[in-house]
């Protein structure tokens, strides 16, 4: 059995979404704008990266799928504004990739994907008009907060701005620790929220330099912590308690018990 052509099922779909936003179209998505759309573009954009940490194809297809949509709906807006059209960005991206792969399409070879990097970084400056640009410029900051961090660190570590290693970054953490306890023994809301956002970047620039993902390392914690408090609930629930009336030491016990059932035979 062959497989359908791509081109002809983009097509399709374009007709889809035109149909959906014309007059006897869906009501809900003839009154959708962009900004009504934008919280859909971001939990699609989540799904996709939740259905790549299961592995399984089906769901990758299918979540890849609703990321499109999310596209091809607002790239259909831009042409109801006379804006833009699907030819137009699609013209556009491949131009625009064809220029920053000149080691592919054209004559500037590169040895490494370190290379192709700082030539990608370079063409990126030069399409500007050749003012010069931030070394940071192009960061989102829309991003998620670790996620952005992790992505500026990353940028201002290209130029050598940066620590040498893990362990110079755990001690600025140790100071930045510091300073927090500090505001909140002097009860220093004003400084406080800056503290803390420091002792995170901080953090962040640890994680990075380890090769741990700080992003991956968070949702991990949250994932286990989720799981026993769970099986704390469990627990309480088979003791005819409620976790509400519990003491501390109960909570202890609780907590380790819940600790202990993770543990590997």
């Amino acid at each position: 059995m062959s497989s359908p052509d791509a081109g002809q099922c983009f097509l399709e779909l374009l007709r889809m979404m035109a149909r959906l936003r014309g007059p006897g179209g869906c009501p809900w998505d003839r009154e959708q704008t962009r900004e009504s759309l934008r919280p859909f573009l971001v939990e699609e954009t989540y799904e996709v990266l939740d259905a790549l940490d299961t592995g399984d194809p089906a769901r990758i297809r299918e979540e890849l799928g609703d990321l499109l949509f999310q596209v091809v709906f607002h790239t259909e807006i831009a042409q109801e504004r006379r804006e833009f059209a699907m030819a137009d960005l699609l013209e556009a991206l491949v131009t625009k990739m064809t220029r920053r792969h000149p080691h592919v399409f054209g004559d500037r070879p590169v040895g490494s994907a370190a290379e192709a990097l700082a030539q990608w970084e370079a063409i990126k400056d030069t399409e500007h008009g050749g003012s010069p640009r931030s070394t940071l410029a192009g960061v989102p900051r829309a991003l998620p907060g670790l996620l952005r961090a992790q992505r500026v660190q990353h940028k201002a570590g290209r130029v050598g701005f940066d620590w040498p290693d893990a362990a110079g970054a755990l001690e600025k953490v140790r100071e930045e620790l510091g300073e927090v306890t500090d505001a909140l023994q002097r009860g220093d809301r004003a400084t406080l929220g800056d503290e803390v956002g420091d002792l995170l970047f901080s953090v962040v620039n640890v994680a990075r330099l380890a090769d741990v993902d700080p992003e991956d390392a968070l949702q991990s914690t949250v994932d286990r912590f989720s799981r026993r408090f769970a099986s704390m609930e469990d627990a309480a629930r088979r003791e005819g308690r409620d976790l509400s009336t519990l003491s501390l030491d109960e909570w202890d016990r609780l907590w380790s018990r819940a600790k202990s059932l993770e543990r590997p035979a």
